[in-house]
This record gives structure tokens, sequence and C-alpha cells, in this order.
């Protein structure tokens, strides 16, 4: 790592031929967070997923790319999952004369014990596994004041979070960030502040721009007025990749055209919000609606009921919303009562109506749910590691206080239910087993128990100094018959969470972070 910041350190200073270095500053973070699931996972984070629901017993029933398997078991029968994780960054950062300036940040991302480079047994040392982990986090040039005051240009590889970090934000899942690589643009007058950029998600041709994947959006919030604050906002992902199921020769392409299949658009996403929120007297408040729309060609050839064909028409059609009420007491230890909720619209077309089934000629369409685009705060630590929760809604009430100038802490309860449940094959239960009664007859199912469950968080923190914190959460989840049934909830509503019982489960970490 010295190695690389000192090539950071010989670039930025080589600018000096063109432009005067006024200040040069280093900065960095050394995060440690050990994590533990009980009664989570079956085959760790990642899976492999264990079967819940064989192929058979779904017959020309349109899926969606995971099937029916599970990485989910809420089941006192397995393994617990734990690790500890290390995040390390360093930056420089350069100032120049006319408001202008670079930064390169360096990230370094491991779990401990996958680096040692000794074999206790033999005492044999060996090269160390994860060379070469060390990614270019962000490196970005900026210029302030350009060509019109409050205007700011930033180009390069740079960090993002457009309001709360509800859809857009700096954090993934774990505690390594998120950056894209964009041009951004920042307008902020007095009482307003305006995004407008351009990112590169994808880049799958260097001639072909159709082949991309691109970001674009505008975002703009103005805060002058006294208890109340409005952001308005347009996001876009274009998916410009070239989908097809087949390759045939001519002719029978030209068939498929006749027909109307294997006939995929590029995918535009777009996503559109309002966002209120402000505080007056001990009240604060935060409400956030956004609704999605487009062709989701994309998501639809994933869904292939037969095995050769998707859906070529799918359309992007959901709304989501977050709200938060909340009220501080001006007594000892401040604390703050809230109360708020979610929903995260679903969308399940996974079931066959008796017609559709005698139909030969029937196109099962794909199940499109809201997209959660680049999250970071998830709403249960049991369930979603990855922030991609879908197609469920929530309530939620809680207290968070400050115990003393360092020590804080916070309990949250919520309830969780499915916006759309999956219908399963109409069955019995025998034991701990699901046996369906006709799987051939697709169209004969039940829905599944919609209740996902009750989870308790508990958060401390302990603020030693302005630079070390130490903090602690525990999440209870009371599992509930929704999560043994199983629906469509994680990937953004793509992949099925069903466990193989319904016993409750918990995550725990830790969290050690030092910043200079």
């Amino acid at each position: 790592m010295m190695r690389n910041l000192t090539i950071v350190i010989m670039m930025l200073t080589s600018f000096v031929a063109t432009a005067e270095l006024e200040t040069v500053t280093v900065s960095g973070e050394v995060r440690i967070r050990p994590r533990l699931w009980h009664n989570v996972y079956s085959n760790g984070i990642g899976g492999p997923t264990q079967l819940r629901f064989p192929s058979g017993q779904v017959p020309g029933r349109s899926i969606g790319p995971f099937g029916l398997g599970s990485r989910y078991r809420f089941d006192e029968s397995g393994e617990d999952l734990d690790f500890i994780e290390q995040r390390t960054r360093l930056g420089v950062d350069a100032e120049f004369i006319e408001n202008v300036r670079a930064f390169v940040e360096l990230e370094y991302y491991n779990l401990w014990g996958t680096d040692f480079r000794s074999n206790y047994i033999t005492g044999a040392d060996f090269a160390r596994a994860n060379t070469g982990d060390v990614h270019l986090y962000q490196s970005y040039i900026e210029a302030n004041d350009f060509f019109a005051e409050n205007l700011r240009l930033r180009i390069g590889r740079q960090e993002m979070k457009l309001g709360k970090g509800w859809l857009v934000d700096n954090v993934t899942a774990a505690i390594f960030g998120r950056s894209w690589d964009m041009v951004r643009l920042t307008y902020s007058p007095t009482d307003w502040v305006i995004d407008a950029w351009m990112s590169k998600l994808a880049e799958n041709s260097a001639i072909e721009q159709d082949e991309d994947i691109d970001f674009y959006g505008i975002h703009a919030t103005y805060s002058g007025f006294d208890a109340l604050s409005l952001s308005a906002y347009w996001m876009l992902i274009r998916d410009g990749r070239s989908i097809n199921d087949t390759n045939f020769i001519a002719p029978a392409e030209w068939l498929e055209d006749a027909i109307g299949i294997d006939d995929y658009d590029p995918t535009y996403l777009h996503t559109i919000g309002l966002r209120a929120f402000g505080e007056s007297g001990a009240w604060d408040y935060d409400l956030e609606l956004a609704y999605q729309f487009g062709d989701a060609d994309a998501f639809g050839t994933l869904f292939k009921p037969f095995g050769v064909y998707g859906d070529d028409g799918a359309k992007l059609d959901n709304l989501a919303a977050d709200a938060e009420l909340g009220y501080t007491f001006d007594t000892r230890f401040a604390p703050r009562v809230y109360v708020g909720g979610a929903y995260i619209g679903g969308e399940d077309n996974r079931d066959l109506s008796f017609l559709e089934w005698l139909s030969p000629f029937d196109r099962p369409k794909a199940s499109v749910s809201f997209d959660r685009l680049f999250p970071a705060a998830p709403y249960s630590l049991v369930m979603e590691i990855g922030q991609d929760m879908s197609n469920f809604w929530q309530l939620r009430a809680g207290v968070s206080a400050s115990l003393n100038e360092r020590v804080s802490g916070g309990l949250r309860v919520a309830y969780f239910s499915v916006d759309e449940p999956f219908d399963h094959p109409r069955s019995f239960i025998l034991g701990r087993y699901r046996i369906p009664i006709a799987p051939a007859l697709s169209f004969w199912t039940e829905e599944a128990d919609s209740f996902i469950g009750w989870t308790t968080l508990l958060t401390l923190r302990y603020q030693y100094s302005d630079d070390l914190s130490f903090g602690l959460a525990w999440e209870h989840l009371f599992t509930g018959e929704g999560l043994e049934d199983g629906s469509f909830l994680h990937r953004d509503g793509l992949e099925f969470s069903g466990g193989s019982d319904d016993d409750d489960a918990d995550y725990i970490h830790g969290d050690v972070r030092i910043r200079f």
C-alpha cells in the first residue's frame, strides 16, 4: 500500500507543471467489524441455495432467474455464520489555486484469516493469496465556481449520496463503500442544492454506446422554508446491452420477428421522486415517495417458463415510500421517540389461471418489483444483507437517546409483511415437508402467508474520541409464517426467500472505526 500511496503523491504533485499546488492533505480510515448470523443462512450469504420446490412442481409458471431455491433457512438445525471484516482507506487531497482540487483514495477490504502467510503445522511461508486487492476507490478532479459562482464540476471516480441515501448512497451492504465513474455538476446558491450527473455503470463496448449501462439523473433540494425542505429528482438507468434468447439462421429469426418473440429493446429504468423533511420545535419528520416506470426488457429476459423465450414486453410500474415522524424531549439524555413505515411495491405474476394453463399460446409475464437501486441503510439487519429486499411493507417505532456526551443508543421494533405473496402449489404438510397434491395442475395453488415477522434492534455507540468510535448492534427476528412459506423478497423481488422452518433468528455486529 505504501508503494501505491507514493505513486499517488507523485502523480498529484506532478500537476504543479500546469497548476500551482497550495496544500496536500493525507486522510484515512480503518474500520473493523465482527459479524454473526444465527439461524439465517443455509450455505453462507451468497449460497448455494437449498431447493424448496423442484421445477417439476411448477410447470409452465414464470418463476424467474433464481428458481425456487432459498439461501435462508430460519432453522435451528444448521450452523451459524460469523466472520470479521476490515476496511482500510488512504486518501490524498491536493488543493491548487483557482479553486481546483484533486482527490485520490485507495481502499482495501478483506476478511480476517484469509490473508495469513504461514502454515502453523509445517512452518512454511507462502505468498499472500489476496495480492492486488487494493482498489482505486476515488479519483477525481474538481473545479469550483466553474464558469459561474456556486457551480462545481467534478470528473472521475467519486462517491455520491442523494438526500438521506434512501435510493442512492455511498455505502453498500458491508463496510466497504460505493463509488461511480461519472461527470457531476453541483449548483448550490442560497437555499438550493442541485445535482446533475452522467455515470458509466458498465462499459461493454468501446465503439457501440448501445452496449453500455449508464446512469443519469438530476436531484434538487430547496431549504428556504423555516420548517420544510423539499427535494425532487429524476434518475434513469439505461441498459443498452443486446439481449437474445436464440441465434438461429435468418429464416428462423424472421419467424421470431413475425410472431413477436425474442424482440428485446434497451431497458429504461426511470425513477422519479419527491421528499419533504424538516424540523419544527421538538418535532422532526421525513417523507419520501418514489415511482418507477419504463421498459424492463433486461428483467423480462430472466423469466423463461419454458426454457427458451423470456418476456420482451416487461414494464416497470411500482411505487415505494418511506416516512418517519419523531419527537425529541427536552430532558436529560434528550430521548427521541419516533414512528415510521415503508412500502416497497412488488409484483408477482407467477401464478396461472385455469384458462392460461389450458392455452398452448399463453405467454406468462415477468414479475418486476421496485428496484432499490443503490441504497445504504437496510430495513432489517437479519434479512437484508445487501439492501436488496423488495415486495414488502414495514411499520416501525423506536427510541434513541444520548446517555452522556460519549455514549448513545437506541431500540427499534418493526413489523414486516409481504406486499404480493407467492402462490405455492396446493399441498399438505407432512412433518417438516410440504407435499404437493397435484404438481402438474399448475393453476391449483394456495397463497403463502404474508406475515414476515417482527424485529427488535438494539444499538449502542461509544465515541471514545473525535476520531475513534465503538459500536454494537443486535437484531432479533421473531420469524413469521411468511418466511417459512416463502415469497419473492430478495434481490429486488427476484429471489425466493423461504426457510425450512420458522425458528427465530439473530444478527449481531460490533464496529470499531478510526478516522484521521
